[in-house]
Formats: C-alpha cells, structure tokens, sequence
C-alpha cells in the first residue's frame, strides 16, 4: 500500500492518491473531515485556520462508502486559493505586482531547496514544503486508521511539553486520560500544566517569537508480528520513526524508554518476560515501547516526538537577500506561534497509516473479508504459542 500527495499552501487543492487497500472498507467523509478539524484546532495557531474549514472529497475508488479495490482519490480545496489566484496562477506570465521573495528563512527548507531546485522566487520551495500539506495526509493516515480500528488498533496522543513548560501523566487509565486531553485546547491532560503553556504562548507572541514542544504518541492493540527483523527497511520501529520525523518541524523520535536507556544498565531497561497461566507469555514491564527487534511485540507502542520552534518569525532572524547579496531579515509570512497540538493529530494520522502499510504486508488481501481471514487465523495461532 502507498500514497502520493500533490498541492500547495495556497494552491486550488490539496490531492492525494492510495494505492493497494482492500476492497470492501467501509469509509465517509464524516470520519476524514473529524480528523481534519482536530489537526486545525490548538492554541497559538494563525489566522489560516480561520479561512479555511477543510473537508475531503472523493474522486474516485468508492462507491457507497466502500472501497472497489482501485487507487482511492482524496481532494480537500483550499478556500484561500481565491486570493492567490495571481501569485499561485499555473498558467501564463507573473504579473508585475507578484513580488519576488528572495530573502530565505533561517529554519525554514527556503534557501536549501532554491539551491537543489535552482528556484529563483523562494514561494516555489515554501508553498509546497508548507505544514499546509499536512492535511492530506491526515486525510490520507485517516483512511489507514479506519482500517486498523476495524481491527481494534486505537491511536492516542497528548502533548507533554511546550517550551519549558511540562506536563505529568495525571490518570490512572488511557481513556480517562484521552477525555481531558479532547477538551484541551493544547491537548494537554492536565489543567495547571497547560495554563503554564499558554502563558509561554503568550509570551513568545508578543515577542514576535514561536515555540516547540513535546508529543507522547499512544497505540494500542497492535498485534504482534508487524514489521520484521529480517530486512533493515522493514523494521517497524524504523520506519515509524522515518515516517514521523518526515512532519514539518519535527527533529526527534525516541520509541519507549528512547535517549534515557543510553544512561542505565539493560537490567533496568529491558522488559523481562513472564508466563501466566491465563494470559500465557507476556511482559511486566513494556520500556521497549511496544517494538523489539523491529517487529511489534504485541505491548502498547509508545512513542515521543520533539518539535521545533516554526522558523517562520514575525521578529526575523538574519538573513541574505539571494538577489542582492545582502544582508536582511527573513522573509515574514502568516504563520503560528505554536503548532505542537496540531503536529500531534499529524503525528497520530502518520503512525496510522505505518501501521495500516505494514499491517497489509502481513495480513495482505485484495478484499477485507480476506485480510480479516489471515488476521483471525493468525491471531489464533499466536494465543496457542503463547499459552504452551
């Protein structure tokens, strides 16, 4: 299974293509568009999540919310595209009044990719290197969660930390802590933390700053056996970590106990195995994070992600105008100051089709009745292993 993308910032449309799922998923728009919300919500976020109010249309690959089997078209319109009908225009000459942007952004993909693609005019680079592409592929990992949820994969994400600003787990259970976590504004379960956030926030606004955080990715009910330690390309931890560091701004990736198992001994890092008479084989503890060896191991998949400050500053750092060779400020445009409870919804869209591409590999079949076949006859014959 996989996907292609296409569209810019502001462009008519954001498109994408998937190839490879199983016929016969159940899917709506309802489901994708709930998702899009979710990623336009957040603290600190700009004045574009009031223009647009983004919704998926199906162009082709379904009829009456099933999949037929054939490639599956997305397209999700960009309602600023009216006012950027002349500077984004895919046909004919610029007019004189488009100006030229030739002041790169520290930070940003601005003065590496005008290099690799020889652009003179810098909006060739930032109009499609955009976080604005993110929403298609939360449409796009939207499609592969609603396949692993048909297989009882549940996908969960908080943030943990916004500048110097932390957040405690501050519930005993997963679903209590995912209802605080849906009524934050910064997707933060606890109410002391996420004030110090928002005052951070604030702060760094008024600064003409931007500000990161920290996101603590949650899946459960992945079962054992996804990915495989027999090819590098194939080990899941890897390519989940490949796939979620490819989000705009994010630097880091860390799976269970991560940078902190570099600093202990393997007695107190690895997860020792223990049998029960019920639940047969199992772990006490899960500090692997739900992968050993690149496969998934059957745990909870736990997963950290560490996020940049957005380089685009309304105070700008130096830079060099390209066209004169001189020194200047930065290229300015309309941007957040924080994204980092958006980059957690990305971030859950990401995982989900990872695990929903790896779970095909496994459980491959061209309808989802014969993909549920493979799953059920496997899934047996791990619990009589497991309970010898």
């Amino acid at each position: 299974m996989r996907f292609l993308t296409g569209g810019e910032s502001h462009g008519p449309c954001l498109t994408g293509i998937i190839e490879g799922l199983p016929a016969n998923l159940e899917l709506d728009s309802r489901t994708i568009n709930k998702q899009l919300a979710r990623r336009q919500q957040g603290y600190g976020r700009g004045g574009r999540m009031e223009i647009e109010k983004d919704r998926v249309e199906f162009l082709s690959g379904l009829r009456f919310n099933r999949t037929t089997g054939s490639p599956l078209t997305l397209q999700i319109k960009n309602r600023d595209w009216e006012n950027w009908r002349q500077v984004m225009a895919p046909e004919g000459a610029p007019p004189p009044e488009v100006k030229t942007l030739t002041r790169p952004r520290p930070g940003h993909a601005d003065l590496a990719g005008a290099l690799k693609y020889n652009h003179r005019d810098l909006r060739q680079v930032l109009e499609r290197s955009s976080a604005r592409e993110t929403a298609m592929r939360v449409a796009v990992g939207t499609v592969g969660r609603v396949l692993m949820e048909w297989f009882s994969l549940q996908f969960f994400s908080h943030v943990i930390r916004i500048g110097s600003a932390t957040s405690p787990v501050c519930a005993s259970t997963l679903p209590e802590l995912a209802d605080r976590v849906e009524e934050s504004s910064l997707r933060c379960a606890d109410s002391r933390a996420e004030q110090a956030m928002r005052k951070e926030i604030d702060r760094a606004g008024l600064e003409g700053d931007t500000l990161g955080g920290v996101i603590e990715l949650v899946i459960t009910g992945a079962p054992p056996g996804l990915g495989s330690h027999v090819h590098w390309d194939r080990r899941l931890d890897g390519r989940l970590a490949g796939a979620l560091m490819s989000i705009q701004a994010i630097k880091g990736v860390e799976i269970g106990a991560g940078f902190s198992s570099a600093g202990r001994p393997g007695s107190q890092i690895h997860d020792p195995v223990a049998a029960d008479p019920e639940e047969g084989i199992s772990r006490t503890t899960n500090r692997a994070g739900g992968i050993e060896g690149g496969i998934s191991n059957g745990e909870n998949i736990l997963i950290r992600l560490a996020m940049k400050p957005i380089p685009t500053l309304a105070n700008p750092l130096s830079s060099v105008d390209l066209e004169t060779g001189l020194g200047a400020p930065g290229t300015v445009e309309r941007s957040d100051v924080c994204a980092v409870p958006s980059a957690a919804v990305v971030a859950e869209a990401v995982a989900a089709w990872e695990l929903a591409a790896a779970f095909l590999e496994k459980f491959s079949g061209d309808s989802i009745e014969e993909t549920e076949a493979s799953y059920n006859y496997y899934m047996e014959a791990v619990k009589r292993r497991l309970r010898r």
